[in-house]
C-alpha cells in the first residue's frame, strides 16, 4: 500500500470501522464475507493489527457504499509535496486536486534548463498551494467572545452550547459563574474532551505575588486621595475586583457582613485588621502569602466523579466558582481554566470548535489578549455589545485598530453580537415615523441599520452582526450564526487554494506559447517599472509610542502603577504590545496606500485585453506582494516588541521614577507619561526607532524583489 508508512494502524482502524458501522454492516457479518475471524477485525479496527492493502481493499469492496469507495481511492494516493490529509478529512479531494498540480509544478521547477523567473513563479505557487493546504488541513478553530465588563458574553455563551443548570426553583443557571461583571478571575476556554472538567493553567510565584503587592496597596492605602486616581478619587484600585476577592478567600480574608443585635448588617474587613498587626507593605505581603499555603496548592486539573453525589453541571458549576473565587483550597489562582464537556459545544461536523470567554474589558479595550485573536485566520473575534449603544465604544476602538493595524481578514474573522435584554428591541422606533416596533425582530432590523451606518466610516458596514436576548431567543439562531461564520472562514481557505491550482494550471498550459511569452515580458516591463518608482518607503509622522501614550491616558492611575510595578509588563496594560502595534502602525501607515496602488494597478492591467494572458501573472504578483506585506507587518511588530522591552528591562531607573510618584499627588498619569516620553525622546531609543525604519525599508526592498523574482529580467 503506498502510504502504510505514514498511515497509522490506529487511524486505518478507526475509520475502517466508521466506514462499516454507517453501512449497516455488523462486525461478524463482514468478517464472514472477508475471510477473516471476528477477533481479527476487531483487532484490525482498533488498530492493535497493521493491515494490508489487499486485506483493505477486500474489506471495502464488500462493504460497497459510496464512502467505502472514497476511502478505497484515498488509501491510494502517494502524497509527496503536500502533507497527507487525516482519512476523514471533508476536503481530500481538494486537496489532491493541489497536491496533483504542486507535483506538476516540482517536475517542471527541478529541470535544468528552467528559466530562473521562471523557476521563482513555479517555486511561489508551490509555496502558495503549501500556505493554503496547511489553512485547510487544520481544524481547530476558536470562536472568542470579546465585550466589555457585565455585558452578558458569559451568560450568553452557556446557553448558546446548553451549559446550564437547575436551581432549587427551576430556574435555569450557567454553568459558568455570572453576576453584575467582574466575575471572572481570568480568561476561560470551553472545549469538548473525554468528561467532564477543569484544567487550571496557573499563575507563576512571581506573577501571584506582584497581585499580592497590588491587594496590599490598596488595603494599607485606603482610599484614593482626591485626583490621585481621577475625579474625586473614583477611580478602581490596580487589581481587579475579581483577582483581590480570590486572593482575599485564598488567604482567608474575606470581608464579612455580619447581622449586629439591631438586625442591622455591618462590614467586618479581616484584611484591613491584618494591616493593623503588620502595617509595612513587606510584612503585609509576607503574611498574606504565608497564609494562603501555596506549597499545597499544586493541583492542576479536576474531573467528575459520580461519587460526588450531583449531577455532572451542577458540579461543574461548583467546582468552577470554587476555583474562580480561590476558595479551593487545591488550587492557586489560575492565569486561565479550560471547561471541558463531553459533548459539542457547536454543532459541526468535521471541526473542533473551542470557545474563548476572554476578561471583560474595563476602560482598557487595548489588550494584547484581546487583540490577538482579529490576526489569527482560525479564530473568529465575536464583539459582544449592548443592544442600546450598538456597536460599543469598545467594539468601534478594536475594529479601528485592526484596521490599522493592517488586518485584512475583518469580513471572515470578526463578528458583531448584539447582546439585548428583554423589552429593549421592542422598545425601538422608526426614525422616519417615529412609530413603534410591532416585534423584535423588527427592532433587530431597525437597529442593524443603524449598526451598519456606524461601521460605514471604517469601511466595515457589511460586518457580520446578530441579536442573541439569552432569555428569550432560541439558542439554536446563536448556533447557526456562529457556524455561518466559522463555515465562510473555512470556505474563505477552500477559495484561497483553488485561485492559486487554477493560476498555476493555467501557467503550466500555456508557459511555452512565444505569443504568451511576448505578454508576460510587456506585462513584466510595466511591474518592474512600478516597483522602481515604488522602492522607497514614503516618510510617515509618528512614533511607536503614541498608542501606549493614548492608552497611558485612558487607564486607571492604579493600574499605570501596576504596570510600572511590573517593568512595563501586565495583562491589563502591556507597554511591549503596544510599542509592537505601534510599530506596525507606522509601517501600515507608510506602505498600505502602496499595496493597495499595487493591487489596482494589477487588477487594472488583467481586465485589459492586451495583457489577457498575463493574467495569472498579475494574479500571482498581487499576492506575493500581500503575503510579503503581511510578513513585513508581523516581522515589524515583534521587533518593536522585542527591542522596546529589552531596551525598558534595562533600564531600573524609569520605573523607578515611576514608582516615585505615587502618593505625590493630583496628576500622577500624568506625571508617568512625562517620564515615559522623555525616555522614549533619548537618543538611545531614537536609535532603536531608526533601526525599526530601517527595517521596514529593507523588508520593503524585499517584498519588492519577490515580486520582480518573478518576471522576466529586463533585456
Amino acid at each position: 500500500m503506498a502510504n502504510e508508512e505514514v498511515l497509522s494502524p490506529v487511524e486505518l482502524g478507526r475509520h475502517l470501522m466508521q466506514v462499516r458501522e454507517r453501512s449497516g454492516i455488523k462486525q461478524a457479518e463482514l468478517a464472514k464475507r472477508v475471510s477473516l475471524s471476528p477477533a481479527v477485525l476487531s483487532r484490525i479496527e482498533s488498530g492493535d493489527r497493521p493491515v494490508t492493502l489487499d486485506e483493505v481493499q477486500d474489506i471495502l469492496t464488500q462493504l460497497a457504499t459510496p464512502e467505502a469507495a472514497e476511502l478505497s481511492k484515498a488509501l491510494q494516493r502517494a502524497w509527496q509535496v503536500l502533507p497527507r490529509p487525516p482519512l476523514d478529512h471533508p476536503d481530500q479531494d481538494l486537496l489532491w486536486e493541489a497536491e496533483e498540480v504542486a507535483r506538476e509544478l516540482v517536475t517542471l521547477r527541478d529541470k535544468p534548463d528552467t528559466p530562473h523567473a521562471f523557476e521563482r513563479r513555479l517555486s511561489e505557487y508551490i509555496d502558495e498551494l503549501g500556505r493554503g493546504a496547511a489553512m485547510l488541513l487544520k481544524r481547530e478553530h476558536q470562536v472568542a467572545f470579546i465585550g466589555s465588563i457585565g455585558v452578558g458574553k458569559s451568560t450568553a455563551i452557556c446557553k448558546m452550547t446548553s451549559l446550564e443548570v437547575a436551581k432549587e426553583d427551576g430556574t435555569m443557571t450557567p454553568v459558568l459563574e455570572v453576576g453584575g461583571g467582574g466575575i471572572t478571575v481570568c480568561e476561560v476556554h470551553l472545549r469538548t474532551g473525554p468528561g467532564f472538567g477543569l484544567i487550571v493553567e496557573p499563575k507563576g510565584d512571581d506573577e501571584l505575588r506582584q497581585d499580592v503587592l497590588d491587594l496590599a496597596d490598596s488595603i494599607l492605602k485606603g482610599a484614593p486621595a482626591p485626583d490621585e486616581d481621577g475625579p474625586n478619587g473614583q477611580e478602581s484600585q490596580g487589581i481587579s475586583k475579581e483577582v483581590a476577592r480570590a486572593l482575599r478567600n485564598m488567604a482567608n480574608l474575606a470581608v464579612q457582613r455580619p447581622k449586629g443585635a439591631d438586625g442591622k448588617r455591618t462590614t467586618v474587613d479581616p484584611a484591613k485588621q491584618l494591616a493593623q498587626q503588620f502595617p509595612t507593605q513587606r510584612e503585609f505581603v509576607v503574611e498574606v502569602l504565608s497564609r494562603m499555603e501555596l506549597h499545597r496548592r499544586d493541583k492542576r486539573d479536576i474531573w467528575y466523579d459520580s461519587a460526588s453525589g450531583k449531577s455532572p453541571k451542577a458540579w461543574l458549576r461548583d467546582t468552577f466558582a470554587a476555583i474562580n473565587n480561590g476558595r479551593s483550597p487545591d488550587f492557586t489562582l489560575p492565569r486561565r481554566i479550560e471547561v471541558v464537556v463531553p459533548e459539542k459545544l457547536l454543532q459541526v461536523a468535521d471541526l473542533s470548535v473551542r470557545f474563548i470567554d476572554t476578561k471583560g474589558i474595563d476602560r482598557n479595550a487595548a489588550r494584547e489578549d484581546i487583540e490577538c485573536h482579529f490576526d489569527d485566520p482560525h479564530t473568529l473575534a465575536v464583539l459582544c455589545s449592548p443592544f442600546n449603544n450598538a456597536p460599543a465604544a469598545e467594539t468601534r476602538l478594536l475594529l479601528e485598530r485592526a484596521k490599522d493595524a493592517g488586518v485584512r481578514t475583518l469580513d471572515t474573522n470578526a463578528a458583531l453580537l448584539v447582546l439585548p435584554r428583554p423589552t429593549e428591541a421592542l422598545a425601538m422606533k422608526d426614525d422616519a415615523t417615529s412609530a413603534p416596533v410591532e416585534s423584535a425582530e423588527e427592532g433587530y432590523e431597525l437597529k442593524g441599520e443603524q449598526i451598519a451606518l456606524a461601521l460605514e466610516p471604517l469601511g466595515l458596514q457589511t460586518l457580520g452582526v446578530a441579536f442573541y436576548n439569552a432569555n428569550e431567543d432560541p439558542a439554536g439562531a446563536a448556533q447557526d450564526y456562529l457556524l455561518e461564520r466559522l463555515t465562510r472562514a473555512r470556505a474563505a481557505f477552500r477559495t484561497r487554494i483553488r485561485e492559486a491550482s487554477a493560476s498555476a494550471q493555467a501557467l503550466l498550459r500555456n508557459h511555452g506559447e512565444a505569443r504568451v511569452l511576448a505578454v508576460l515580458r510587456d506585462a513584466g516591463e510595466t511591474l518592474h517599472t512600478w516597483a522602481a518608482q515604488n522602492s522607497a518607503v514614503p516618510v510617515v509622522q509618528g512614533h511607536v509610542q503614541e498608542s501606549l501614550m493614548a492608552q497611558i491616558q485612558v487607564a486607571y492611575a492604579s493600574t499605570v502603577r501596576a504596570a510600572v510595578r511590573r517593568e512595563g509588563e501586565w495583562s491589563a496594560l502591556s507597554y511591549s504590545h503596544h510599542i509592537g502595534y505601534g510599530a506596525r502602525r507606522l509601517a501600515v501607515m507608510a506602505l498600505e496606500k502602496p499595496v493597495e496602488q499595487f493591487t489596482g494597478h494589477c487588477k487594472l492591467m488583467a481586465a485589459t485585453p492586451r495583457y489577457a494572458e498575463a493574467a495569472d501573472l498579475l494574479a500571482q504578483a498581487e499576492r506575493v506582494l500581500t503575503v510579503s506585506y503581511e510578513e513585513l507587518l508581523r516581522k515589524v511588530q515583534l521587533m518593536g516588541q522585542t527591542v522596546f522591552k529589552n531596551a525598558l528591562k534595562a533600564d531600573p531607573m524609569l520605573w523607578q521614577v515611576c514608582m516615585d510618584e505615587w502618593g505625590q499627588g493630583p496628576g500622577y498619569k500624568t506625571r508617568v507619561a512625562a517620564h515615559n516620553r522623555d525616555w522614549f525622546n533619548n537618543e538611545a531609543r531614537k536609535k532603536l526607532e531608526h533601526e525599526l525604519q530601517a527595517l521596514i525599508a529593507r523588508e520593503w526592498t524585499r517584498a519588492l524583489a519577490n515580486v520582480t523574482a518573478l518576471l522576466e529580467p529586463l533585456e
